[in-house]
């Protein structure tokens, strides 16, 4: 008979910093022919959408891996971008045919075209309780369109960037945008005032905390960079992965405790705010991880890659059928 030493009464399991973060695959979402730029939750975080290089967008049911709807016929170049109306029932997409298509979600049908850009559309964002559309191009333009006006050309232009602006996000009265020129510019809309943040390197991707206080940054020299909003000032930085040639994106958990990035290399890292450090790390896809949303509860991470398919990873692994 084996004995066991006692363990002290004070003795506590030690937790893993990971735990609760997104990180078993439970679906895989298989609709599209060739890499995916984009997945993007609708707010409720019910649905998603996609958008790839085969110039489709996919609505998907992600929880239960079901494809919902294949929208075709409107785009002539890559999907780059895609973005979900507040009520569900419309979104935005955007490309390399320099358009914005609005579709209707029951019809499959796009119901308006916007022309303006003279290049690629990297990103596309509703706004303004979904009354405007804010948009961020290859010719170095923020645009705003007007949803509600018939014409197809944009009410505004802010052609402040010297490169390509990689991504944009409106939060209250404030545009902000990030571009290849190193820049992450904010646009005070109500003021008529622009604040520049110059980061010295390529950027591809800005989100914004959920509480607004900072602007989280990728740059092409494989670091995450966290600014103050409101000053400018540099944070934090988050390193560990590989990202040096291509756009791809970053959040935040919706706790603003930890950052999410990927790789170039094919994973997902989750990184402590405060500490800086990598709490968690998964092999996530085979090639460049292109995009990632997180539920806005926190409990499942979606990612979408150049291998053409798109993931959904949850908190806890899948449940195994007994009997």
């Amino acid at each position: 008979m084996c004995s066991y030493p006692k363990l002290p009464e004070e003795y506590e399991p030690q937790q893993d910093p990971g735990d609760g973060l997104p990180s078993h695959e439970v679906a895989q979402l298989k609709g599209h022919e060739g890499p995916v730029f984009a997945v993007r939750y609708n707010q409720q975080g019910t649905y998603c959408v996609t958008g790839g290089k085969d110039r489709n967008i996919c609505l998907w049911n992600p929880l239960r891996g079901i494809l919902v709807k294949k929208y075709s016929g409107g785009h002539g170049y890559e999907v780059r971008d895609v973005c979900v109306a507040g009520d569900n029932s419309k979104f935005a997409s955007c490309g390399g045919d320099k358009q914005v298509f609005i579709w209707d979600v029951s019809t499959a049908r796009f119901i308006r075209k916007l022309k303006g850009h003279s290049s690629t559309i990297n990103a596309v964002t509703y706004a303004a309780n979904d009354d405007c559309l804010v948009t961020a191009g290859y010719d170095q333009c923020v645009k705003i369109w007007d949803c509600k006006s018939r014409s197809i050309d944009a009410m505004q232009t802010m052609k402040a960037f010297k490169d390509s602006v990689t991504s944009v996000v409106v939060r209250n009265a404030e545009i902000i945008a990030c571009s290849v020129d190193g820049t992450v510019r904010r646009f005070d809309m109500r003021m008529g005032r622009m604040y520049v943040d110059e980061l010295h390197q390529p950027v591809t991707c800005c989100a914004v905390s959920h509480d607004g206080q900072c602007v989280l940054a990728a740059c092409l020299d494989s670091t995450l960079r966290l600014l103050d909003r409101s000053t400018g000032e540099l944070l934090a930085t988050y390193q560990g992965h590989v990202h040096e040639s291509v756009k791809m994106d970053a959040c935040l958990t919706p706790s603003d405790a930890h950052v999410v990035g990927s790789s170039e290399t094919g994973e997902v890292l989750y990184w402590d705010l405060v500490e800086g450090n990598v709490v968690k790390k998964i092999g996530a896809h085979k090639g460049v991880v292109c995009s990632l949303a997180m539920h806005p509860q926190g409990s499942h991470l979606l990612t979408s890659a150049l291998d053409g398919v798109v993931k959904v990873w949850a908190a806890q692994p899948p449940r195994t059928a007994v009997g």
